[in-house]
């Protein structure tokens, strides 16, 4: 099938990633790989981010400034990301939370939800998935 002809591969970039090019966003996840691969997704967008190795990395980088979206991935060295979620609340209220996981079950999702998460990516996930989150970010902030 010719590039033009498959609806998936001509989606144009999402217009709301123009809303989201000021915010600032961190991402907290041990895997190297997940954080340069969605570090380069943004950047290739033209928005910043901030990464973490650790929950407690996270908080020192909230320590110095504050992000409007925070996604974390739920199992991590030390605290994991839904403690880390919890751990914050007063920190920054109005971010907008995304827990990843590939351990996904009922009770993480309803604590998640409990918590105050925004969204839950299940892992693995691929852009166009990502870029719904986002929309759902932008949407909310409207």
């Amino acid at each position: 099938m010719p590039y033009a002809a498959n609806p998936i591969q001509r989606e144009k970039p999402m217009r709301s990633f123009e809303e989201i090019r000021d915010k600032k966003i961190l991402l907290i996840d041990d895997d190297e790989t997940i954080r340069d691969s969605l570090k380069m997704f943004f950047s290739g967008e033209g928005i910043h981010i901030d990464t973490a190795e650790t929950a407690e990395e996270g908080i020192h980088a909230l320590e110095k400034q504050s992000y409007d979206i925070i996604v974390t991935d739920y199992k991590l060295p030390g605290m994991d990301g839904l403690t880390f979620l919890r751990h914050i609340c007063d920190l920054c209220p109005d971010a907008f939370k995304i827990l990843m996981t590939a351990y996904g079950s009922n009770e993480l999702l309803a604590a998640a939800s409990e918590t105050g998460v925004d969204e839950y990516l299940e892992k693995p996930f691929n852009a166009r998935i990502f870029r719904r989150s986002l929309k759902r970010f932008v949407g909310k902030r409207r």
